[in-house]
């Protein structure tokens, strides 16, 4: 199982070159998406104008199916102000797209879990666009137009700011990663266990009796004992 920092380094290469505060949040998405069991990668960041016009002829005048339709200079990609993004599987290297996909077992899909957080966190969604749904998209547009960008504007210090704000956990809360994990003894599943803040939590009845040891509370002392059984041969 992948670390939070791990999760975080695999999109590091694309969140450069982002606005401050869309990199800010995007960390912010990754972070919250994996305190509930849903590991993303951020699969593009910044694009150039080349590299969109590039991605516009795709099915147009080269080879492939049609991806966008936004011509360079024509996505808040251009600017830095924008992510897509994808499922992390379990292998830690391999992404899905699988809007179905419920990975941590609990009753919601992962890819709407996750454009959930985006939301709250300020990113507007592609695939609630009335027209071309663009699913993995996730874009901060600040109140600019792709015109106003286009000749130069930049977002305000107030919309920005607004953006930090709702990033920052509120007093007193900061933010968990959390995660439920299985617990096995020689390849064996015994238990369910908890994952936070690197360190894993596990019944201890459960692993002593896996490896046949012996288990005791003492309130006294306020003490778990686990004992085992001293194997044959063994020296004391």
């Amino acid at each position: 199982m992948l670390t939070l920092a791990q999760v975080l380094n695999k999109s590091a290469a694309r969140l450069s070159g982002l606005h401050p505060a869309v990199l800010a949040a995007a960390t912010a998405l990754i972070e919250r998406s994996y305190a509930v069991g849903v590991p993303i990668l951020i699969t593009q960041g910044l694009r150039t104008i080349a590299e969109q016009d590039a991605l516009y002829a795709q099915g147009r005048t080269r080879p492939g199916a049609i991806v966008t339709n936004a011509r360079g200079g024509y996505s808040y990609h251009n600017y830095g102000l924008a992510v897509d993004f994808a499922l992390l599987l379990p292998n830690g290297w391999g992404v899905s797209w699988d809007m179905n996909r419920n990975g941590n077992q609990n009753g919601t899909r992962d890819w709407l879990e996750v454009v959930q957080h985006a939301k709250a966190i300020g990113f507007e969604w592609g695939g609630g666009w009335t027209s071309f749904k663009d699913y993995p998209h996730l874009q901060m547009s600040f109140g600019l137009s792709l015109t106003e960008l286009r000749t130069g504007k930049k977002p305000a210090a107030a919309a920005v700011e607004a953006v930090i704000e709702r990033i920052k956990p509120k007093e007193g809360q900061a933010v968990k990663t959390k995660m439920k994990v299985a617990i096995q003894v020689n390849g064996r599943k015994i238990a369910d266990g908890w994952l936070e803040g690197g360190v894993t939590y596990v019944p201890a009845r459960k692993i002593a009796e896996a490896l046949g040891a012996q288990i005791a509370y003492h309130p006294a002392a306020n003490t778990v004992e686990i004992t085992t059984t001293p194997q044959k041969g063994a020296i004391s």
